[in-house]
């Protein structure tokens, strides 16, 4: 027996209704995790090189001390060996920076402290190469884990509206633990970090007397909605960054409308070094571009292309941006002028 036209069509209309079910919720369910992924990313465990530098930190040329601040913010303070030991990386830096005529402190020696800020999915030990390299030129490294990373006890990230005024706790709190001058002070940043480091160095009074930013963004909106579309295309993209939003409103009591680090950027008046890959596909350089020009009283200023580097590659191409980061610091924290960020 041959069904009905009218059956027929019922039979499809539940088909359609069934599929048109199961992508809302397969889309709802994405929107869920992306949203949930932005503010409370997973947290990353430890890895063997991690624990090779916790283990054998003479052997990177380092002291590494662990401190919780009174917040609870887990850190770790790095020091440059008193024996002037260096590890690999640290050699390859002073050769660096010699080739290009920098004065260097004697191995050993401390000229400045630097506040260490890592990005999304990141935790504090992920800096511990970064640390070795720059404890080699003279500085002491301060890094803490950030809100909702590593073993912070705070569930949830906001990209330095909330976080603004921890990096200068951090400093102020390690300098009166391990009894050191906390000035003069620099502050680095990497992406989600590098949002923290504007939002920090633009508050009233701020410690820091020179800033350097890593593959960060302007405005937190568009790089969500540049994310969406790479993943589900043009057309859902915004649709799929928009009920990301809502779920990260829930989460987190912000929207991502309130994360606009290039307002930030406008107050602040101490020596910016903005670096950027251009190949960045997570976030556009031309976003840190706008970024670098919103920092219209940051005096001097410094922007630079790394070649080809990616997101996640950004650190470890063989461009010398870890020389570049020194000279920098160097520079502008060895007699630093009395700057500060607008009032």
């Amino acid at each position: 027996m041959f069904s009905s036209p009218r059956s027929i069509r019922q039979h499809w209309r539940k088909i359609l209704s069934a599929c048109a079910l199961a992508v809302g919720s397969a889309a709802a369910g994405l929107a869920f995790w992306a949203g949930s992924q932005i503010a409370s990313p997973t947290r990353r465990p430890l890895m063997d090189y991690h624990r090779d530098f916790l283990s054998n930190p003479t052997t990177h040329g380092l002291q590494i001390q662990r401190f919780i601040v009174s917040d609870g913010t887990p850190s770790l303070v790095c020091t440059p060996c008193p024996s002037g030991n260096l590890g690999t990386r640290g050699v390859k830096v002073r050769q660096q920076l010699e080739a290009r005529g920098t004065a260097l402190p004697a191995p050993g020696k401390i000229t400045a402290t630097l506040v260490l800020l890592h990005g999304r999915k990141g935790r504090k030990e992920d800096y511990l190469p970064v640390a070795e390299r720059l404890c080699a030129a003279g500085f002491r490294c301060v890094i803490p884990d950030l809100p909702a990373h590593g073993e912070h006890p705070a569930a949830v990230a906001t990209y330095g509206v909330r976080e603004a005024s921890l990096p200068a706790r951090v400093l102020e709190e390690a300098a009166k633990f391990f009894a050191f001058e906390k000035q003069p002070a620099g502050l680095i940043g990497m992406s989600m970090g590098g949002s923290v480091a504007v939002h920090a160095a633009a508050l009233p009074g701020a410690p820091w007397q020179a800033l350097v930013v890593i593959s960060s963004f302007d405005s937190f909106p568009p790089v969500i909605a540049h994310q969406a579309s790479r993943y589900v295309g043009t057309t859902a993209g915004p649709l799929w960054a928009t009920a990301t939003n809502v779920v990260f409103h829930w989460k987190s009591g912000i929207a991502l409308d309130d994360i606009q680090p290039h307002e930030k950027a406008a107050l602040i008046r101490i020596p910016t070094f903005v670096a950027h890959g251009s190949g960045d596909h997570v976030v556009p350089i031309a976003s840190g571009r706008r970024l670098f020009d919103s920092l219209t009283h940051a005096q001097p200023k410094k922007w630079e292309d790394i070649p080809g580097a990616d997101h996640d590659n950004v650190l470890i191409t063989p461009f010398p941006i870890y020389a570049d980061i020194a000279a920098w610091m160097i520079l502008h924290l060895e007699n630093p002028p009395q700057r500060h960020a607008i009032r």
